[in-house]
């Protein structure tokens, strides 16, 4: 893994750790499987539905495992985090569990049910323009200026092993059903999604194949499974997967996805505007774009799944109304 310590790497012990943590506090999201969708792909499809999750995505694993693990005598001074809004709100809700104050650097347009629903759990909202400015930036003087915590969007140990349980689940799920997960198809932005669930199923099933997808356009971590190194996005909008805007892999995520996953995918927008239309009408779920293209790369028949026990992770359910109706029709 290059010249990283990888000491400073979660492991899958991490992982379980993390899921004692979030026992009883997270939502042990259902494993769905549609007729429909086998018989569309000619595979057993199973989709983790991670839109049902606590505050409508993923995040909220990563995020309680950080904030849960700061000391008590840290807790008074609060934490800062920054997020185009699902990562805001996974760490509004878990500060707010835990009774400590949250301040979220967003961006300016952010989609409004994000902003509305991070400032409804209590977080203040700093806005800033994701062309023009830094958000890490802004977050590191808040920090030095509150004494506050970061809880980083991906590029942490306990975020992503917080994000491992959701490997875990898949793993222990289909397990009931007498399968195992072959191929996982998951979508990455910094990676600590792909990272963790990599790490959470390989520790279980070393023979499962992985594959990330991203936006046609924002393909940083294709592009660095290629050179071998992090590349970055020239752009950092102008895709309907606004969840999904990070400009290159995180730094302990990279390490991981490389070893573990090493191959992508990307999906256009016309693409995962069908898989959010498909969702909806097939599977009766709302799932916003970024988290939705995992599935659309399946319905694009970008991989021969044929015979295989498939997971796809509906990341997120977190998309503005008028948007989500423009989607479905």
């Amino acid at each position: 893994m290059g010249a990283l310590d990888t000491a400073i790497l979660p492991t899958a012990a991490d992982i379980d750790a993390a899921a004692q943590r979030l026992f009883g506090v997270a939502v042990r999201t259902p494993l769905v499987n549609a007729p429909v969708l086998d018989a569309a792909l000619g595979a057993r499809v199973f989709l983790k539905a991670e839109t049902l999750q606590r505050t409508g995505s993923f995040k909220f694993r990563g995020a309680y495992n950080k904030v849960s693990s700061i000391p008590l005598a840290r807790r008074g001074a609060g934490v800062v985090a920054y997020s185009s809004g699902n990562h805001a709100q996974g760490v509004a809700a878990a500060a707010r569990l835990l009774g400590m104050r949250a301040t979220i650097v967003m961006p300016s347009d952010a989609p409004r049910a994000k902003r509305a629903r991070t400032l409804a759990l209590g977080a203040e909202v700093v806005a800033y323009d994701r062309n023009s400015e830094d958000r890490a930036a802004i977050a590191a003087r808040l920090v030095a200026e509150r004494g506050a915590t970061l809880v980083p969007p991906y590029d942490d140990a306990l975020i992503i092993a917080g994000q491992g349980t959701i490997g875990r689940e898949i793993v222990e799920d289909l397990a009931r059903l007498g399968l195992a997960p072959e191929i996982v198809v998951i979508g990455a932005s910094g990676g600590g999604l792909a990272a963790g669930i990599s790490l959470g199923v390989k520790a279980r099933v070393p023979q499962a194949k992985f594959y990330t997808v991203e936006p046609e356009g924002f393909d940083d971590t294709l592009r660095s499974f290629a050179s071998g190194k992090r590349e970055a996005n020239a752009r950092m909008s102008g895709s309907i997967c606004d969840a999904l805007m990070s400009n290159t892999p995180g730094e302990l995520t990279f390490p991981i996805t490389q070893a573990l996953i090493g191959q992508g995918l990307t999906a256009s927008d016309a693409e995962v505007a069908r898989a959010v239309r498909y969702a909806f009408e097939e599977l009766k779920l709302v799932v916003e774009p970024g988290g939705a293209i995992g599935l659309a790369a399946l319905l694009a028949g970008k991989l021969d799944v044929t015979g295989k026990v498939v997971v796809g992770v509906l990341s997120g359910g977190n998309v503005d109304a008028d948007l989500f109706a423009r989607l479905i029709t």
